[in-house]
């Protein structure tokens, strides 16, 4: 019988896929499957006083047209990692709780990493030391064909969830699911208590 549930890598992932990894133990993130464009993966949306705003890295061009996601290479001939400290800063500097997380938060985006992936990866385990939690997320050694939870092509805008505090919700009202990001810096930490609170 299955019992695993498989994640796609994310960047700076949705709310609800930290909610999902500290209610599910056997969660794995998938290495093996091909780049998805317009997906977490490489994207992901906070909150500014314009209203959503959604940063994405910039991957190398290949000229295969499906390249497994370990293998994605990060393009650096933007500076984006400098676009989106600022837009970071710029949306959550008058938040709650951004002045304690942005010590750490800051030398993600200064080191150059390679891989998407592994990238991906640094962020992640900040963002759980900010949960204070020590889950182990495995990561597949070969392409998974099915879990018993598949969520690598979930829609992750499709529930609404329970509104709390949001920096500029007076000008554009509250937007769920956005980077777990804006979570911890409106919600500090009482975001770990939010996520167990989300109905999966």
């Amino acid at each position: 019988m299955l019992n695993n549930t498989l994640l796609p890598t994310a960047y700076l992932a949705p709310i609800e896929y930290y909610a999902i990894l500290l209610k599910y133990q056997n969660c794995s993130i998938e290495y093996y499957e091909n780049f998805i464009k317009q997906s977490i993966r490489n994207r992901c949306n906070i909150y500014t006083a314009n209203g959503k705003l959604t940063l994405t890295i910039p991957k190398l061009r290949k000229n295969k047209s499906k390249i497994l996601i370990k293998d994605i290479e990060i393009c650096y001939k933007e500076n984006w990692q400098k676009i989106h400290w600022q837009s970071i800063e710029s949306a959550y500097n008058s938040s709650p709780f951004f002045e304690f997380y942005k010590e750490e938060i800051r030398p993600l985006f200064i080191k150059k990493e390679k891989y998407l992936i592994e990238f991906n990866s640094k962020v992640h385990n900040v963002v759980l030391k900010f949960l204070y939690q020590e889950l182990v997320i495995k990561k597949t050694n070969n392409y998974q064909k099915e879990a018993s939870l598949d969520l690598r092509n979930y829609n992750w805008n499709k529930r609404k969830h329970q509104p709390y505090n949001q920096v500029f919700e007076e000008k554009h009202g509250f937007i769920s699911n956005l980077s777990i990001l804006d979570l911890l810096c409106n919600l500090g930490p009482q975001s770990t208590q939010y996520l167990e609170s989300i109905t999966i």
